[in-house]
């Protein structure tokens, strides 16, 4: 079944947040934690806390995960709704 305009639109929404090299290992690292603090990011990502800042706000506008501020760090973890979305349509293809 072919997607709608809309669905199409939406999916590709999903599939360019992840097309970036960092917020795919950042995606990968909630996805496999369950859930991870920005605050333990900047490690293995190498990158700065504003540009963490930056992809997890991506990632979050994509429906891909969502936070949860705790003190003064934010929380995230994946959005399963969204993953097995994307995965449907990478099955379909």
């Amino acid at each position: 079944e072919s997607l709608a305009p809309g669905d199409a639109e939406d999916y590709a929404n999903i599939f360019a947040a992840l097309a970036d090299p960092v917020r795919l290992r950042l995606f990968s690292i909630v996805a496999a934690e369950g859930e991870a603090c920005s605050c333990n990011l900047e490690g293995p990502l190498e990158r700065s806390q504003p540009t963490i800042s930056h992809h997890t706000k991506i990632l979050a506008e994509a429906g891909l995960i969502v936070g949860e501020k705790r003190g003064r760090w934010v929380w995230w973890r994946v959005v399963p709704e969204r993953l097995a979305a994307a995965r449907r349509i990478l099955e379909s293809s």
